[in-house]
């Protein structure tokens, strides 16, 4: 008899990742929008969260913020109150570490297993199956759950206890946010300079300049559209969680202070719904 798995939140990433692991698994899946259930082939959609716990050997979640995140796992109406001893929860969304261990540890108290297991690519390695995932939590729930992961991942490390993979997340994005904005930054200088941005790309995309952001950036920024994908609005919910884990381990994070501080401006300018590279207008305009 085959596992019940579940799919939570089939948002810009939950959606492609969903996708792919449904075309390897019975699935079942649920979001605040039926329509977004109703458009995975092979799943079949659920109309709550208890409906997708129920009787789950996994449940992948993939959600807007901590917020969320604890509503859905340990709220009123959580998963914590539907699925069955032994099973495990993997949280792919970027979640605060304190917030993960706490959903652990409450989790635990009904014999469920959680692990934070956040992912980073970008829509474009979801659709294409291949981002990279850092994994918390014991390790033997993590090498029974990989089979999963692998579906929609190149890449999955398990990094430690629950909570590592959120700190390893955050770390990430505070690189993805600086090297945003210094694209954005570089760019504007160069068009203020009489310079082509889709000629400047070109020259310096083969050298050690060279990284799937600035393909990413420069894309929107040589097209002026800055589509999402990721948002600054996104990106800037990370830093402020990048910052409160700073405050928590009195760490010096005076880069991420500042890019906080360029994402509101940006903010301000109307520019939240609009992909990271959108920065270049603080400049621009």
């Amino acid at each position: 008899m085959s596992e019940k798995i579940g799919f939570i939140g089939l948002g810009v990433m939950g959606r492609p990742m969903a996708s792919h692991l449904a075309s390897h698994v019975p699935l079942t899946v649920y979001d605040l929008d039926p329509e977004k259930t109703a458009a995975i082939p092979g799943a079949t959609p659920a109309t709550t969260v208890t409906e997708v716990g129920q009787e789950a050997s996994y449940v992948l979640l993939s959600l807007l913020n901590s917020k969320v995140v604890e509503e859905v796992t340990v709220g009123p109406e959580g998963l914590l109150h539907a699925m069955p001893a032994e099973s495990t929860v993997i949280d792919l969304s970027t979640t605060e570490p304190a917030v993960s261990r706490s959903v652990a540890q409450t989790l635990a108290t009904r014999g469920i297993h959680f692990l934070d297991a956040p992912v980073s690519g970008g829509e474009g390695g979801a659709k294409q199956g291949e981002l990279a995932i850092m994994a918390g939590g014991d390790p033997n729930v993590f090498k029974k759950s990989i089979h999963l992961l692998n579906t929609f991942a190149k890449s999955v490390v398990h990094l430690g206890p629950v909570g590592a993979g959120g700190v390893t997340k955050l770390a990430n994005n505070m690189i993805v946010a600086s090297t945003f904005a210094t694209i954005a930054e570089a760019f504007a200088l160069a068009q203020k300079n009489g310079l082509d941005c889709a000629t400047v790309y070109h020259a310096i995309k083969d050298g050690w300049a060279a990284s799937p952001v600035l393909d990413v950036a420069a894309r929107d920024i040589i097209s002026g559209e800055f589509n999402p994908g990721g948002t600054i609005d996104m990106l800037l919910k990370d830093m402020h969680y990048a910052l409160n884990l700073a405050e928590e381990s009195q760490s010096s994070t005076p880069m991420t202070s500042t890019l906080v501080e360029l994402n509101q401006k940006a903010q301000q300018l109307g520019l939240g719904q609009r992909s990271q590279a959108a920065l270049i207008q603080l400049w621009t305009q």
